[in-house]
């Protein structure tokens, strides 16, 4: 009878890979390996994901493009256009700008065309509108405290208009139109209504600088005022025949028929 011979299980010495060859299952240099390796495996897999997982979200990279033009846009117009590119918004300022709705926006940064990346939010200067400006309360003034008064909140006085009335004081004023307290566009003009008590031969002297000179003229005649002398001089900065100067400031009290001296541009 032949008898079988044992074989010992496992693979051969022969047939051992090169990690059981040269790092026996046991020995010093095995478990030395293993500490060794390990740490260095986990901070490979470490820097991978910080390189490329989460630099990426932190540093937001990507293809820059060109930010777009939001100026003069509304706000909700230039939000869906943003959340398109992958944009957001802040308003960082607000602002008064004459003839711009509230609401539109006035500049951006970065501005319009330079390089942004998708995340990148984009700072916005946003228009309140007109400012609005509440009428003082001028009446029982002087008409040339009431223009002192429109001119430091920014409004300017209008036409005058007389009344005739002997129970309130003479050369007051009586009411405005706009009324005090109504709010109204910075720049408007406030027309004054004036009591002269009993008719009298006092006129009040409009404002003609600014005005072509045939145009002054008429005002003046207007006035009951009579137009004097009219020197010439050299202004580039204006069309030929433009009042310059005049004689009596605006909201002055002079008699009916004064004469009011003029300077008007010439070429």
């Amino acid at each position: 009878m032949t008898e079988d011979t044992a074989t010992p299980s496992g693979p051969s010495p022969g047939r051992l890979g090169y990690w059981n060859r040269n790092f026996p299952l046991g020995s010093t240099k095995r478990k030395l390996a293993i500490w060794l390796g390990i740490p260095f495996l986990a901070l490979v897999l470490l820097l991978f994901t910080v390189d490329k997982i989460i630099m990426p979200m932190v540093t937001r990279q990507g293809k820059a493009f060109p930010a777009p033009n939001l100026i003069n846009q509304r706000l909700l117009e230039a939000d869906i256009s943003l959340q398109e590119l992958g944009l957001s918004y802040k308003v960082a300022a607000s602002q008064y700008s004459p003839g711009r709705p509230p609401g539109v926006i006035l500049n951006q940064y970065p501005p319009p065309g330079a390089m942004v990346k998708s995340g990148r939010e984009i700072r916005l200067i946003v228009s309140l509108g007109q400012k609005q400006i509440a009428v003082p309360n001028v009446t029982g003034k002087s008409v040339r405290q009431a223009l002192l008064d429109l001119e430091s909140d920014g409004l300017l006085l209008g036409e005058i208009a007389w009344a005739f009335s002997d129970t309130v004081p003479e050369r007051v004023v009586v009411f405005s139109y706009p009324a005090a307290g109504t709010e109204i566009p910075m720049g408007s003009y406030v027309n004054l209504m004036v009591n002269r008590g009993r008719v009298s031969n006092f006129t009040y002297v409009p404002k003609v600088i600014g005005m072509p000179l045939p145009e002054a003229k008429r005002k003046l005649e207007e006035k009951a005022l009579r137009v004097g002398v009219i020197k010439r001089r050299r202004d580039d900065k204006v069309l030929p025949e433009t009042v310059l100067e005049q004689s009596e400031p605006e909201g002055a009290e002079v008699d009916v028929g004064t004469q009011i001296d003029l300077v008007a541009s010439q070429t």
